[in-house]
């Protein structure tokens, strides 16, 4: 795989095109406004260097013009910006089964790519607070939208799911007496949705959102209820990881995303990738 890093010192890669306004969204807050988090001095720092991957869209994905490109990516630019260390921030595409090793053995400093922290990780890697949670969401027709409670609204409909999925098994658990088919694609799933032979599925949010926005939903549909989180089956959410002694920059990212929270960077850019929003 070709490595490609890009530095932040450049200007071009200022934040400086985020707009003050942020546009109305549910995107939730992650840190309680009188929680203080101090920000850590890294004078001493002479480079934070995150590592990704290219394959997961919207998030890392290498861009039409080969550059690494994706939500973390501005998330990553904003953070340094925020910590005025934009000088010294690098990003770096790595395959994902490198991430941990190229951490641990220095040549990066942080993982931005969807890691998840397992007791056995939290062993060797520090991480911050979540700066996203993909929910699971169910998805109607229109015409035929679901308000909560869903629990007093399911009776009598059909469900689709992807068969084995981990939404299986949180339609399962949430609503054990109502009922659910097992599709082996998604694009079965989306299918029968729009030939109205299912009333509604159930899903990853994320990727349900751009669905709902794409020609082959034919402006077909809506998200009915509201977002599922369910850590235990979908775990705490996306997080920076470090090593357990680099602690002090796990500070400085949390100072950074409870910042940028509050002034609405991290909304604006939720946004600007996922423009039906899963909240």
């Amino acid at each position: 795989m070709h490595i490609r890093t890009i530095a932040f010192c450049t200007a071009g890669f200022l934040m400086a095109g985020l707009s003050q306004a942020v546009a109305a969204s549910d995107f939730p807050h992650y840190w309680d406004g009188r929680e203080h988090v101090a920000k850590p001095d890294l004078s001493t720092v002479e480079r934070i260097r995150f590592v990704t991957t290219v394959d997961y869209p919207p998030f890392n994905f290498v861009d039409a013009s080969g550059r690494i490109s994706g939500f973390n990516i501005d998330l990553v630019r904003a953070i340094c910006n925020e910590l005025n260390v934009t000088a010294i921030c690098q990003i770096e595409a790595r395959p994902w089964n490198e991430l941990q090793q190229t951490v641990e053995n220095g040549e990066a400093e942080a993982i931005i790519a969807g890691l998840k922290p397992t007791t056995a990780l939290r062993e060797k890697f520090a991480f911050t607070a979540p700066y996203m949670r993909l929910p699971a969401r169910f998805v109607t027709l229109k015409e035929t939208a679901l308000a909560e409670p869903l629990a007093d609204k399911l009776e009598n409909k059909v469900v689709g799911v992807v068969a084995g999925s981990v939404h299986q098994a949180i339609f399962a658990d949430y609503f054990p007496k109502d009922r659910w088919v097992g599709y082996p694609t998604r694009e079965l799933m989306l299918k029968d949705l729009l030939d109205k032979k299912i009333d509604a599925v159930f899903g990853d949010g994320s990727d349900l959102s751009f669905w709902i926005g794409s020609p082959e939903a034919k402006n077909c549909c809506t998200f009915a209820g509201g977002p599922y989180i369910a850590p235990q089956f979908l775990g705490d959410g996306m997080m920076i990881a470090t090593t357990t002694k680099n602690t002090d920059l796990v500070d400085a990212f949390n100072f950074a995303l409870k910042s940028m929270e509050e002034k609405g960077t991290t909304s604006e850019l939720y946004l600007r990738y996922f423009p039906v929003d899963f909240y």
